[in-house]
């Protein structure tokens, strides 16, 4: 089992990593959280790109070292988008992180899902119902629940864990459950992650962020360190910007300052717990 100690050595090597290369990680994302997924990048030390075209999708897989795909906000040319970088993603051996936003919502966005399970993601990023729905369409996993409201969820975290374990399993990557105490999971272990605030809740885009800041960290780690390093920063950042900023306009501003400000060494000394996977 990898020991706490293991994992503080290497969030703050990753840490350190992308702020001294400023690796780019491009996106397919979620066009009403562009912005806040760029900047997110940008303030880690990373660098973004948003990929609209099948061609920039080809493209990108090859010349990246980690891709983002989200499925928030799809348009019809997305499913020739999304299709052809997959394949360029397998070809050229390219990480790449999923986040299954709104699943369960038209046919192509279930459609889109369910190519997913060939390519077999690097890292899933999802709050707890986009998860048990996503082990549900790939039959991985029958869990009572996962409807989803809109980009909410209506699940808790513990209920999802068996759902990301079984994906993890299939994928042999990572998957992670966003709620009040994040969970990690590669199959193996499973990482409790503490902290945040409660205003995530209360901006749009701070999930889709987290997946576009995961996919810079995946330029530089392995998957479940990458996943673990984003959440642990994230939840840092945001108990420092909720002491600053008790509104979720200030809030949003002075996270993004705080993702920029916060040194390795405090995410690295940040409140987490391991327990091996069951």
């Amino acid at each position: 089992m990898m020991t706490e100690k293991h994992f503080r050595s290497n969030i703050q090597i990753a840490i350190e990593k992308v702020r001294a290369e400023n690796p780019m990680a491009p996106s397919i994302t979620n066009t009403v959280t562009q912005d806040f997924v760029a900047n997110a990048q940008l303030a880690v030390g990373g660098s973004a790109a948003m990929i609209y075209l099948p061609d920039e999708g080809e493209l990108m897989a090859k010349l990246a070292r980690a891709v983002y795909i989200n499925v928030g906000t799809l348009m019809p040319f997305y499913a020739e988008t999304i299709s052809r970088t997959l394949r360029a993603l397998e070809k050229n051996k390219t990480p790449f992180v999923l986040d299954p936003v709104a699943i369960g919502m038209g046919n192509l966005r279930a459609e889109l899902l369910l190519q997913m399970k060939t390519f077999k993601p690097t890292i899933i990023r999802g709050n707890a119902s986009e998860i048990i729905a996503l082990a549900k369409l790939w039959n991985l996993h029958e869990e009572e629940g996962g409807e989803v409201r809109g980009v909410d969820s209506t699940e808790t975290v513990d209920k999802a864990a068996h759902s990301a374990l079984a994906l993890a399993q299939y994928t042999g990557g990572t998957v992670a459950v966003s709620g009040e105490n994040d969970l990690i999971t590669n199959g193996n272990v499973m990482i409790y992650s503490l902290g945040g605030s409660k205003l995530f809740s209360k901006i749009t885009g701070s999930g889709c962020a987290l997946g576009g800041v995961m996919a810079v960290y995946l330029t530089v780690a392995s998957p479940i360190i990458a996943a673990f390093t984003a959440t642990a920063m994230f939840n840092c950042a945001g108990t420092r910007a909720a002491e600053k900023a008790p509104t979720p306009a200030s809030f949003k501003l002075n996270f993004i300052d705080e993702l920029y400000k916060i040194s390795a060494a405090d995410v690295a000394s940040s409140e987490f717990a391991v327990f091996n996977a069951e």
